[in-house]
């Protein structure tokens, strides 16, 4: 190749730029496809299933995570022996279908200390559970604000035991997933708060479709409050509930190339619920086609 000389070298590198900049340029960027993968929390659909059903359904429905909640039919629960959890393990391991984590009721809002103390040692058990069948997370909740309590108590109390068992789930591989819920503490600027409170980067927020979502400034004003802190997992109702504004809320998740799971949590009672996983599934698959076709 013959020398040239620098000025043509960044005169031909500048003109390079400047065609890569046009739109059908074959380097220009183009909209990757979206990593969000849709599964099911265990609250209605599912709460009746032993392990094996429940992995059976899920891989013929192509729903293939499931958040597990505890004191359902799985019993999954940590009474479970080391020898019942490698079995729980090893039936998801030889499925398509994977644990994303176990969902339970453990909350820190207690104005009781004993009853606080008592739930934060119970989601430890919990967190050395998931780690032992295969999770990745553990869901926890504030439950709501309590009378003669100031609720900045509530709040740095609620912080404070996040930032805790955050620590002690990142020694597990486990991340804690604070569900948007309770009574008043479930509206996005008091989540926000405890956030704030609770800064260790393993304790992240678990969307959870509720009307308050839409009050004060909005969807988007609310979502943008904590989506800096979002964990892996996102629960919605039916996708096809007009009440809530879901293809909004997939434009905001596609735009923001959220890659984790959105969980459905479905609160209805339908009597093949396989088929109505897969048409949950069909809806959430346009949905995300939708946003992308915005996004571009």
């Amino acid at each position: 190749m013959k020398n040239i000389s620098r000025k043509e070298f960044l005169r031909n590198a500048s003109l390079l730029a400047g065609v890569s900049m046009l739109p059908d340029f074959s380097f220009a960027t183009r909209s990757a496809p979206s990593k969000m993968k849709l599964g099911l929390v265990t609250y209605q659909w599912g709460k009746d299933w032993d392990v094996p059903t429940l992995i059976k359904n899920c891989a013929a429905s192509k729903i293939l995570g499931v958040e597990l909640r505890v004191e359902h039919a799985h019993k999954v629960m940590p009474d479970l022996s080391a020898a019942q959890r490698k079995e729980v393990k090893k039936r998801f391991a030889e499925s398509p279908v994977k644990i994303v984590g176990l969902g339970t009721n453990q909350q820190y809002d207690f104005p009781d200390q004993a009853k606080l103390r008592e739930s934060i040692d119970m989601t430890k058990e919990f967190i050395k559970l998931s780690a032992d069948v295969g999770g990745t997370g553990v869901k926890v909740k504030p439950n709501g604000f309590h009378k003669d309590v100031p609720r900045e108590k509530t709040i740095e109390q609620i912080g404070r035991s996040l930032n805790e068992i955050a620590k002690y789930a990142a020694d597990y591989g486990q991340q804690i997933r604070l569900e948007v819920h309770g009574n008043v503490t479930q509206e996005l600027p008091n989540i926000k708060a405890i956030m704030d409170v609770s800064d260790h980067p393993n304790s992240t927020v678990c969307w959870n479709c509720n009307k308050e979502d839409l009050i004060g400034e909005g969807l988007v004003h609310n979502f943008n409050l904590v989506k800096g802190r979002f964990g892996d997992t996102v629960h919605v109702r039916e996708l096809d509930d007009a009440e809530y504004p879901y293809q909004e809320l997939m434009n905001l998740f596609v735009g923001m190339n959220y890659d984790g799971w959105i969980l459905l949590e479905c609160r209805t009672d339908p009597a093949d619920k396989v088929k109505a996983l897969v048409e949950q599934r069909q809806i959430f698959q346009q949905m995300v086609a939708n946003a992308q076709k915005k996004a571009k």
